[in-house]
């Protein structure tokens, strides 16, 4: 295996930018899951006359929430296929089967239908495929991994920005049922593309002119581990439960965005559902930037710091409910969303190495899927109870507490843990 190893025909230090780009792009078709919302109303339109009786705007949700169910189960599953068969192969069967779902979803004569062709499939393939680009990114870059880690993730935040605009028009002019089919298309042809250059470094390679930190400093990873020596560390656990709490706070902001702007803030509808394309600017903009602070500070201090504007921007909204607290707050929410899908990550890496990273980064993603339940749950349980979502943040801001308290005891690097060898990789997508 050569020492100095090219990337698209350039020395590895500036040819490595484009496999983040790519992972970029591939994120961007894996969270177009975000723009489930547009296709809410015309597919619920579609089979109340297609099945003569009426189908509520709640029973056409259903699919979302069994995507993102499928999608947090599956990836623990696929770490270990991202090692034992490259990043390239893996996305390719992760994009295969995304475009698959959405391709089956055009067929679905029924509601129930889509909980399957949709949700199970179509969220496996997401499942499937998320993990590759972000463990590529991670082993390419151990001198700037937050940065490279949530640059690659930034698709998955403005993937909502572009791809809700583009299914509004395309259901516009073609109809609901022929934009799925149009989605599925453009989608397996762009992830198999953007798959075909991703490969991992030779094993034991740096960037020239880079040396590992001390342990403990920076983001060089302080041990290199198992995922089951991982789990044998509260430094796993305080991440999970801090993963849980960032990942809570920022997925019930996304769930309650506009009632809470037309309910609470008084906002006019329109400008609420504008101001949910603006939002999403900043859940995407949040996984570099918290990425780039994780190396910068470190993941530990960078997790405090998110849980510190979390409980902030809660109390704001709490105490003085208007148009201002309401931009203000919820920018601040789904920014450290995002956030935290680029800490989490990095913080994986930086803990427990990247010789079985794909397999240790799937656990630690388990907390995702939980938050993903929890946060419109907890939303929804308050609105019932109490009339209003107003009672929702003072209860974020306690748990953001509680996460800090976590972060600052727990979320740190682990003592005595044992390496490990990696595992083999199959020729040619080392």
């Amino acid at each position: 295996m050569p020492d100095t190893p090219k990337v698209f025909g350039m020395p590895a230090e500036k040819g490595r930018w484009g496999l983040v780009a790519l992972g970029l792009v591939i994120n961007l078709c894996l969270g177009s899951i975000y723009s489930w919302s547009v296709f809410v109303a015309p597919l619920a339109a579609h089979f109340t006359a297609t099945l003569g009786r009426e189908v509520a705007a709640g029973e056409v949700l259903l699919p979302f929430s069994v995507f993102l169910a499928f999608f947090a189960i599956a990836m623990p599953l696929a770490g270990k296929y991202i090692e034992r068969y490259g990043p390239r192969r893996v996305t390719i069967v992760g994009g295969l089967l995304t475009g698959l779902g959405w391709l089956l979803a055009s067929t679905a004569t029924s509601v129930e239908a889509l909980y399957v062709v949709y949700g199970v499939v179509g969220g496996l393939g997401v499942g499937i495929a998320y993990g590759a680009p972000v463990a590529v990114a991670a082993r390419w870059f151990p001198d700037r991994r937050g940065l490279a880690v949530g640059l690659a993730l930034l698709g998955f935040g403005f993937s909502a920005f572009i791809t809700a605009n583009a299914a509004g028009a395309l259901i516009a002019a073609y109809g609901v049922m022929a934009t799925f089919r149009i989605f599925g298309a453009a989608l397996i042809a762009v992830l198999v593309l953007s798959a075909l250059p991703l490969r991992f470094p030779p094993q034991g390679w740096r960037p020239a002119g880079w040396s590992a930190p001390a342990p403990g400093v920076g983001t060089a990873p302080v041990c290199e581990c198992d995922r089951s020596a991982m789990l044998r560390t509260g430094t796993f656990y305080g991440l999970l439960a801090c993963y849980f709490v960032g990942c809570l706070a920022g997925l019930m902001a996304i769930s309650i965005a506009k009632p809470v702007g037309t309910e609470l803030a008084g906002v006019d509808a329109g400008l609420a559902t504008l101001l949910v394309g603006f939002f999403a600017v900043f859940n995407g903009l949040g996984r570099p930037a918290f990425g780039g602070l994780a190396d910068r500070i470190s993941p530990q201090k960078t997790a405090m710091m998110t849980f510190a504007l979390i409980a902030a921007a809660s109390v704001l909204m709490w105490l003085a409910p208007g148009v201002p607290a309401y931009i203000v707050s919820f920018a601040v929410l789904w920014g450290c969303l995002g956030g935290w899908l680029a800490i989490a990550a990095t913080a994986t890496a930086s803990y427990f190495g990247t010789c079985d990273y794909p397999r240790c980064y799937g656990v630690v993603f388990l907390a995702y899927g939980a938050g993903a339940i929890a946060g419109p749950q907890l939303a929804g349980f308050i609105r019932t109870a109490t009339g209003t979502y107003l009672g929702v943040f003072p209860w974020v801001a306690a748990l953001a507490a509680v996460g800090f308290a976590v972060a600052w005891l727990l979320m740190r690097p682990p003592a005595g843990v044992p390496a490990r060898e990696p595992l083999p990789v199959t020729a040619g997508e080392e």
